[in-house]
């Protein structure tokens, strides 16, 4: 429980960031603040059409004030991106960034994070399900990961240098470091982290996918 709402806290430091990144930087780049409700941005007309559904389905459930402002206030159909990134659940966000038909933009969205769109596409799925896993207080700590991350060949960022299992949560938890330095370098995980597990020594860390002495891998170094 403790491990959950650890990762969780840290987790929604980098759900905000992605937020703000796909709000802004696709709006910069089209010219158009509503560009997440217009068909033409997208590459897969199915995929956006679900998208559509969930976004009525959120838009008529939310009590946002926010929403109920715009609604009062303007005659469009739906809010501009900037809102609808704040009540939209991070699995839709991944489906609304993958579906995105320009590259560039999607590119630019990765490097903020300072990966490639391959690698950023891959991770951000595991963030959404360590979130998901999170939220519904399902088992975290030995869990075996049914969808594997990328394996990057080689990192422009310090990155672990010794082989770890990527089915297993440290892999996670180092895709979330990797991602709280790109958006938060003074982010607290490793010492709250460090803390955590001396609280409980009898926790079994291999078990977890740690290797020996992992505070001293590059990625964890600093």
């Amino acid at each position: 429980m403790e491990l959950r709402t650890l990762l969780f806290k840290h987790l929604a430091e980098v759900e905000i960031a992605l937020r703000s990144a796909l709000a802004n930087i696709v709006c910069k780049a089209s010219g158009d603040m509503f560009w997440m409700t217009d068909e033409s941005n997208f590459s897969n007309r199915n995929i956006f059409q679900r998208t559509m559904s969930f976004i009525d389905k959120e838009l008529a459930n939310t009590k946002e004030e926010f929403i109920t402002h715009f609604r009062t206030k303007y005659s469009n159909p739906y809010p501009p991106a900037l809102m609808l990134v704040e009540i939209l659940p991070i699995g839709t966000l991944n489906h609304i960034f993958n579906n995105l038909k320009d590259n560039k933009v999607k590119k630019a969205i990765a490097a903020r994070f300072r990966l490639t769109l391959p690698v950023f596409s891959s991770w951000i799925t595991v963030v959404a399900l360590m979130r998901n896993a999170c939220c519904h207080h399902s088992r975290v700590w030995n869990k075996e990961n049914a969808i594997l991350p990328i394996v990057p060949r080689k990192f422009a960022s310090p990155w672990v240098s010794v082989s770890v299992p990527f089915n297993r949560i440290f892999y996670d938890i180092c895709i979330l470091k990797h991602l709280l330095d790109a958006v938060n370098p003074s982010h607290l995980l490793k010492p709250q982290l460090q803390r955590l597990l001396n609280v409980y020594p009898e926790i079994d860390t291999a078990a977890m996918g740690f290797p020996k002495d992992w505070e001293k891998e590059p990625l964890w170094s600093n």
